[in-house]
């Protein structure tokens, strides 16, 4: 691996190298950083040759970066945030604001919190934006870790009890959490499917077919697990990657599917849709808002954290959850 001279080496190529990380696109890179793309380019030329790697190669309509590079960006972003912090050490102003957040979440948890967020922004901080991105992943730890986004929001069990156990043995967890609310997941098929009246017992929900929503492809969820320590199982026909596509599904199919029992009033198909609870018991999802700790004591990101929050509480207190 060669050896890099710091002393040499022009600092304004790791803004460059951090912003590109970020977007993985060389013409948002430019956009962002008020460059032209033949200068970002330019300045990741130079940081290769003092470097000794690639850092990122063509991919699609993007760059995917090396193992070096992926190694490398958690400290760079880590530095620049500090010295950022450092040279602007005010207090985030939101109404004075001019930035901009990446949320990771379902499909679901975004129609329930989205409006009340932008409300906030529209309100208080006009020059601020969101993206909110897929959330892919149970465990969106990497993501975080990576500066690929600064806020995950969803059902993410095994990461909390991870943190969990880390904080019972006296160890110092990397990431923090928020519980947000509790949701319930109901049975949903179409109004007029042959199990919409009569009792859903356990054996006619697992003779009938079931459509899963499931984040990383998996055909095996929650549900499974519950209907496996019953030493029952059901027949999935087909999976997706989000709710509102299962819910257009079902309301047209004979298929069965689970969905939060918050979401099937906002899906705009609440009238095609019959609810039925779960002949079975499953335990309370408990929607939790998870960030890296390194991001902790930084103004801008308390706000976001308080806004998603504020959020939540609006989507759900009327709901009575």
């Amino acid at each position: 691996m060669k050896s890099t001279n710091f002393r040499t080496l022009d600092l304004n190529l790791l803004r460059v190298f951090d912003q590109v990380m970020a977007d993985r696109n060389l013409t948002r890179a430019a956009r962002n950083l008020a460059m032209t793309q033949p200068a970002v380019s330019n300045a990741l030329n130079r940081l290769r040759d003092a470097l000794g790697d690639r850092l990122v190669t063509r991919s699609g309509y993007g760059v995917e970066p090396t193992p070096r590079a992926v190694a490398l960006w958690p400290a760079v972003s880590d530095a620049l945030r500090q010295l950022e912090s450092s040279l602007s050490p005010g207090e985030f102003i939101a109404s004075e604001a001019e930035t901009s957040f990446v949320l990771a979440m379902a499909d679901a948890t975004a129609a329930e919190l989205m409006p009340g967020l932008v409300e906030i922004i529209e309100r208080d901080a006009p020059g601020v934006s969101m993206r909110s991105r897929p959330l892919t992943t149970r465990d969106p730890r990497r993501l975080l870790d990576e500066g690929q986004i600064d806020l995950a929001v969803g059902y993410f069990p095994a990461v909390l009890a991870d943190l969990t156990a880390q904080a019972q043995t006296g160890g110092v967890a990397a990431f923090d959490h928020q519980r947000l609310y509790d949701g319930e997941y109901v049975c949903v098929m179409r109004a007029g499917h042959p199990l919409a009246r009569g009792p859903l017992t356990l054996k006619r929900y697992c003779d009938a077919h079931h459509l899963l929503v499931t984040f990383s492809g998996r055909p095996f969820g929650f549900i499974d697990e519950a209907l496996a320590s019953l030493e029952r199982k059901r027949r999935i026909v087909l999976t997706v990657n989000q709710f509102f596509t299962a819910g257009r599904v079902v309301a047209t199919s004979d298929l069965l599917t689970v969905l939060p029992r918050h979401f099937v009033g906002v899906t705009g198909m609440a009238q095609d849709l019959v609810v039925r609870e779960l002949p079975f018991d499953v335990p309370p999802v408990h929607v939790d808002s998870l960030w890296h700790r390194r991001q902790s004591q930084r103004s801008d990101h308390a706000w976001l954290r308080l806004a998603v929050a504020a959020a939540a509480r609006k989507a759900f207190e009327g709901a009575g959850s």
